[in-house]
């Protein structure tokens, strides 16, 4: 899956929490959104006052981008962690401070299980 499939899929897929997502998709996504809070604090920094500060309507643009992007954030980790075999709630994890997300990133990192498992079949 390359990276622009990837993260179409998971916008096409806005709110789906069932079903599983391949480490490619996940990880793709997780790029972009990466690049992309990268390049808002890259244009906050540019766009700052004589105080440091971006301007408001910089600052609503991103919390804007961060509530669109919110629900596939969460449904994009659910359906990876579903990937690996394990239920939704394993999102949960990333509240347990530091250990939690280290966690997390270690259970998206494990492969695909081989076969379809009670989430669906092997994706694409």
């Amino acid at each position: 899956m390359d990276f622009r499939i990837a993260v179409d899929n998971v916008f096409q897929k806005y709110a789906t929490f069932t079903g599983r997502a391949s480490r490619s998709e996940f990880w793709y996504f997780t790029l972009f959104q990466f690049v992309i809070y990268c390049l808002f604090g890259i244009f906050g920094s540019i766009l700052t006052d004589g105080n440091g500060n971006p301007p408001g309507w910089f600052n609503l643009i991103v919390g804007l981008y961060g509530l669109v992007t919110f629900l596939p954030v969460i449904a994009v980790s659910v359906r990876r962690l579903h990937d690996t075999g394990r239920g939704g709630g394993w999102f949960f994890i990333n509240f347990v401070p530091v250990i939690g997300s280290i966690w997390f990133i270690v259970l998206c990192v494990l492969p695909t299980e081989p076969r379809p498992n009670r989430f669906g079949p092997i994706p694409e």
